[in-house]
């Protein structure tokens, strides 16, 4: 009997326990500082377990990660570096749908003199993502061609039918961590020029995006891509960019959101009983303000009428609501947001993967594209769910099952990865559409 031990039984951890149930000689043992939400995951299966674990008791998760054959990390990524230590400590393989962060890659050498393989970047963006571009850019090469232009965009959305707020963006995972998201830095080579984006200045770069067959989004860069040309490969391409779709306002919305403020997580001892509206106020230094509606336009340098301020007041900037509990501004605006932006019962969302090639070959050029378009299934699981979950449970099955053989710490690049997890990923009914065109 093998034994999975998932650390986190968040909003897209049910698919992979469930998959992971499903191989026989399998069983997994679900630790969560909610020890409910880890059994409702396990749902009573036989060979599934729950326990109640606090990430700081490190005693308690040494025992736990020295008495499985591998841990799945799907705690927040800060702690992933202390759980792969202990993986080390005890010889044990590690997987997590996580960035490979500079202290995780420090592990590299060690893990290969344990034997262990820390599989990283094994979810949906990261994840299907590099397996899916690997998959054609290695077939390119193989026929002789060359990568010229990489661009990929990456998006988890409502689906059209449940579009319905002005935002246009429902959560099926952490609000925070969308709001921290919002102010990363980007890099990025488009036609041999090399674009450096400070995080404050994320939303000021957006464009439209047109994918066939799908509603009009909006993309702007997601992070740093430039690592990845010679993680792919593909080092003399002219244009290397990652990016993530919305649709049409958000970007807009949020740099405005972020100049007001909503973006600090600074702890803060003022919130406790304020208002909405109060908390504007002291947001655009004005409290007590009696116009806070015309006050935040001037602060924000927009017109009364625009449709930004039309969404800040359709979230409850400038109402007398009470702020739910938080620590942080982020806190409060992350809480406000998830209460007006989930998903109801039966609302499916939406996942869309694009990537766009220039090819050449000898004689010729092409443009190749690999679209996955995936949808929630309404009242099970969300798109999301399974596309982040299910690559890190298929590759947790083959790692434990010796046909990954890999030791250090990697992201899913290979084809000894990508080749069997995309495979079953198809069988699963997710799987991306790749077409041809002359260039």
């Amino acid at each position: 009997m093998k034994k999975v031990l998932v650390l986190g039984a968040g909003l897209v951890s049910r698919p992979l326990v469930q998959y992971l149930l499903n191989v026989e000689d399998f069983s997994v043992t679900v630790a969560s500082r909610t020890v409910s939400k880890a059994e409702k995951l396990v749902g009573g299966h036989p060979r599934g377990s729950a326990l109640p674990l606090d990430v700081t008791d490190t005693s308690r998760l040494s025992g736990l990660v020295a008495g499985h054959d591998l841990t799945i990390s799907l705690l927040p990524y800060i702690h992933h570096v202390m759980v792969g230590k202990l993986c080390l400590q005890f010889g044990k393989h590690l997987v997590t749908t996580s960035y490979v962060s500079d202290p995780m890659k420090a592990l590299d050498g060690e893990a290969k003199k344990k034997n262990v393989l820390f599989l990283n970047e094994i979810g949906l963006d990261p994840g299907i993502d590099h397996m899916s571009a690997m998959k054609i850019i290695h077939a390119v090469q193989k026929a002789g061609g060359e990568i010229t232009g990489f661009s990929s965009y990456c998006g988890g959305l409502p689906a059209p039918e449940a579009n319905d707020n002005p935002f246009g963006y429902k959560f099926s995972w952490s609000p925070k961590a969308v709001l921290m998201a919002g102010g990363n830095a980007a890099k990025f080579l488009r036609d041999g020029k090399l674009y450096d984006i400070p995080g404050a200045e994320l939303f000021d770069n957006y464009w439209p995006v047109h994918i066939e067959g799908q509603p009009d989004f909006e993309g702007y860069p997601n992070r740093n891509s430039m690592p990845y040309r010679e993680l792919y490969g593909i080092d003399s391409t002219k244009t290397m960019f990652r990016g993530t779709l919305r649709y049409k306002g958000w970007c807009a919305t949020l740099r405005k959101m972020i100049q007001l403020g909503i973006g600090n997580d600074n702890p803060r001892d003022d919130l406790a009983g304020l208002t909405f509206a109060q908390l504007t106020a002291k947001l655009i230094g004005k409290p007590g303000s009696a116009a806070i509606k015309k006050d935040t336009a001037k602060f924000l340098g927009l017109d009364e009428s625009s449709f930004i301020l039309s969404n800040l007041e359709w979230l409850g900037m400038f109402s007398n609501d009470r702020l739910p509990e938080g620590n942080s501004v982020m806190d409060v605006i992350a809480a406000r947001m998830l209460s007006l932006m989930s998903y109801k019962p039966n609302e499916r969302d939406m996942i869309i993967l694009h990537h766009e090639f220039k090819v050449a070959y000898p004689g010729r050029k092409e443009r190749m594209t690999s679209t996955l378009a995936d949808y929630g299934i309404p009242g099970g699981d969300s798109a999301m769910a399974r596309t982040v979950s299910l690559p890190a449970a298929i590759a947790t099955r083959l790692i434990l099952e010796g046909k990954v053989r890999l030791t250090g710490v990697h992201a899913p690049v290979m084809p000894e990865v990508y080749e069997p997890v995309l495979a079953e990923l198809k069988r699963l009914k997710i799987d991306c559409v790749e077409k041809t065109f002359p260039a």
